[in-house]
């Protein structure tokens, strides 16, 4: 193993493959798209794309006092809190 650096292996299937293989440093480029990733990952769901159980009651908890709606600027959806009664 490299000082400070660990080797990671995964499989990809041949149409993945053959999309990456013009890319002239493939390590690199996956190294970029996983922090990317990890940067854009959901609070609530951890990068599954699905809220477990649990987490569904938590976020059922959390609707409870706020609002989804969406971004005038961007039309992304977003929270926000409601008044306290």
């Amino acid at each position: 193993m490299t000082h400070g650096k660990e080797i990671i292996t995964f499989k990809i299937d041949k149409h993945l493959a053959k999309l990456m293989s013009g890319i002239e440093n493939r390590s690199a480029f996956i190294r970029t798209a996983l922090l990317s990733a990890l940067e854009h990952l959901c609070p609530f769901c951890k990068g599954t794309g699905v809220l477990t159980p649990h987490r569904k009651g938590h976020w059922q908890d959390f609707s409870k006092q706020h609002a989804l709606s969406n971004c005038g600027e961007c039309d992304g959806v977003v929270s926000e809190c409601e008044p306290h009664s």
